[in-house]
C-alpha cells in the first residue's frame, strides 16, 4: 500500500481547493495597476462628471415633461414647475397614476433644477445654474440647459 505525501490533495478535488498566495498576489498587483491608471483620471475630472450628470438629469426630466404633455396636451406652467411631475396639479385631467418622477432630483451641486414654460430657448427651459448657482458663467459655473445638451 502506498502512502502519499499530500493526503489532502486526494480528499479534495481541484475545484474545491482555494487560491494560492501567488495567484492572490497577481490579482492584487493587477488591480493596483488598474487603480493607479483609472483613479487619477476620475479624480481629475469631478467637474466634468457633474456636468455630464446634470445633462443626463435634464434629459430624463425633459422626457417626462414630454410624456406629461402627451397626456395633458400642454406642459406644466412655470408656476406649477417641475413639481407637477411628482404631485398632480389641479388642472391635469389626464395625469399619470403614480406621477412621472418619484422625486425631483437636485442638480449635482445640490440645488434644484430650474424650469420655465414658455422658455427663453424654446417651448420649455430646464436648466441648472452650474457650480456658482448664478445665471451665466463659464466652465463649471456655466448654465446647463436642455438647449445646450450637445455642447
Amino acid at each position: 500500500m502506498m502512502t502519499t505525501l499530500f493526503p489532502r490533495q486526494r480528499r479534495f478535488p481541484r475545484y474545491l481547493r482555494g487560491f494560492t498566495l501567488i495567484e492572490v498576489m497577481v490579482v492584487v498587483v493587477i488591480l493596483s495597476i488598474l487603480a493607479a491608471v483609472v483613479v487619477p483620471r476620475i479624480m481629475d475630472n469631478p467637474d466634468k462628471a457633474r456636468i455630464v450628470k446634470a445633462k443626463q438629469d435634464i434629459r430624463v426630466i425633459k422626457n417626462q415633461l414630454d410624456l406629461y404633455r402627451l397626456h395633458n396636451y400642454r406642459y406644466p406652467t412655470t408656476e406649477q414647475g417641475l413639481e407637477a411631475l411628482v404631485q398632480k396639479p389641479a388642472d391635469a385631467a389626464h395625469w399619470q397614476d403614480g406621477g412621472y418622477l418619484d422625486k425631483l432630483p437636485k442638480d449635482p451641486w445640490g440645488k434644484p433644477y430650474q424650469y420655465l414654460s414658455p422658455g427663453q430657448h424654446g417651448d420649455i427651459d430646464i436648466y441648472s445654474l452650474g457650480a456658482d448657482g448664478q445665471p451665466g458663467g463659464e466652465g463649471v459655473d456655466a448654465d446647463v440647459g436642455n438647449w445646450n445638451l450637445d455642447e
